[in-house]
């Protein structure tokens, strides 16, 4: 099956699209961007291709009919349980470095003690990893670093105690070797362990277990049809570090307004808000740019800039969205330059304003700044697509809106809950028309 493929490399995280020869979407992925940018490409990929072999998972069953009615919930428990095949793969390996990096005179005496603790502590990690991918689990990251960041930090104290080492030995053992892990690719173990998730779905699933082989048959059927990488377009913030040749490069600002294109045929302008950069774009009835503005060198309203906000505020980037959604009123921001930002944070909350007040007038000013960019590139012309990250800010949406409003009047807004994806699919898409279109046929490897 040819596929045509999309790696949009950000400066926070790197996206992939695969699409088919009917251009539909088959499969997407992400993964935290690195300083290691071809295996953030690589993984970014894998997902992608993960995620289109579920959609032709679905398919198949959906054909053979075999679930009679429970297919969304039989392959939802497929993709949990292949989830925790995957994070219980990469864990063991977390552990067998972990124990590596703390053999020989790095602790002297304490090592054999820092061993027995680590021992015990990944003990616990397993044991609790199931919780993490049960239905409606609430996680605050997907990625491997994180999720098991966050469990080993909260049972490495209580661990090291017991044990009698220091817990500082412990976060110095992980630090170390995370960051070998997750530069590490895991697409060897993709099939195993999609076959494992099968076991363990039809074990949770007596309903789907007394017609095993019926549903086993379309799956495996599916696994060994080759998903042929046809042609790989790569974009981005970091498209210069990707291992590709100049001729399967697109800028950023082609891709992004072609892939909006494709999510809404009708857009006219693109807002795009991004880690890194905030992106204004004008594009005509064919999804080609007419004319673009970009923010200047710093990242002043970008999600960078929401990112700093979070940690001066000792929350989650997912939570200001949330809590600037019960403000009583906007309080005014003078400044979305991140280097005054906790300054200015600071001095607001000694003043006595609330928390979400103040977060409030956070989103208006990072929007306000951005309509700035859009006024420069042309202005606000329906259709209006908004993409990147910070369009799944809630609070952030809401700022957008009732400044078009009093801007432009009334415009019709898109927002997919995929558009993270939107320059990964403009990629996928130049991919696509690189072959059927164009008649090229070199490939770029990832």
């Amino acid at each position: 099956m040819r596929c045509f493929i999309g790696i949009d490399l950000g400066s926070t995280t790197t996206k992939a699209v695969v699409i088919g020869e009917d251009r539909k979407v088959l499969g997407r992925g992400i993964t935290n961007s690195r300083s290691n940018y071809d295996t953030a490409a690589t993984v970014a990929k894998q997902e992608a291709l993960v995620s289109a072999r579920f959609e032709l998972f679905r398919q198949a069953l959906a054909k053979s009919g075999a679930l009679n009615g429970k297919l969304d919930e039989f392959i939802g428990q497929l993709e949990r349980d292949f989830r925790l095949e995957q994070f219980l793969e990469q864990l063991a390996d977390l552990e067998a470095t972990c124990l590596r990096n703390a053999e020989g005179t790095r602790f002297g005496e304490a090592a054999a003690g820092v061993k027995q603790a680590l021992t015990e502590l990944f003990r616990r990690l397993r044991d609790d990893s199931p919780a993490l991918f049960i239905p409606n689990a609430k996680r605050k990251s997907d990625f491997f670093r994180d999720l098991a960041g966050a469990q080993y930090l909260a049972l490495g104290e209580a661990v090291a105690k017991d044990a009698g080492v220091r817990y500082d030995m412990l976060l110095n053992v992980f630090d170390r070797s995370i960051i070998e892990v997750e530069n590490r690719e895991y697409g060897d173990a993709i099939s195993r362990n999609l076959l494992a998730a099968m076991d363990r779905t039809l074990k949770a699933m007596p309903e789907a277990a007394s017609r095993a082989e019926k549903i086993r048959a379309p799956i495996q059927g599916v696994l060994e049809m080759a998903l042929e990488e046809t042609y790989v377009v790569g974009t981005g913030y970091g498209r210069a570090r990707l291992p590709f040749s100049k001729e399967h490069i697109r800028s950023e600002i082609l891709c992004h307004g072609l892939g909006a294109h494709m999510m809404y045929p009708r857009t006219a302008t693109v807002l795009d808000i991004g880690g890194q950069d905030t992106k204004a774009i004008q594009v005509d009835p064919h999804g080609i740019v007419e004319s673009f503005q970009m923010n200047d060198r710093c990242a002043a309203g970008c999600g960078r800039y929401l990112g700093y906000i979070a940690d001066e505020m000792n929350m989650g980037l997912h939570e200001l969205g949330p809590l600037a959604m019960k403000a009583t009123k906007t309080v005014r921001i003078n400044s979305t330059c991140t280097v005054f930002a906790g300054a200015e944070l600071r001095d607001r909350l000694s003043l006595g304003e609330k928390r979400e007040d103040i977060m409030a007038g956070l989103h208006r000013a990072i929007i306000l700044r951005a309509m700035s960019i859009l006024a420069r590139s042309g202005g606000v012309r329906d259709e209006f697509t908004f993409t990147g990250g910070v369009a799944k800010n809630e609070a952030a949406v809401k700022s957008l809106r009732e400044l078009v409003r009093e801007n432009y009047g009334e415009v019709t807004l898109n927002i997919n809950p995929d558009s993270i994806y939107t320059g990964a699919l403009g990629g996928a898409t130049f991919a696509w028309r690189a072959v059927l279109e164009e008649g090229k046929t070199a490939e770029a490897r990832t």
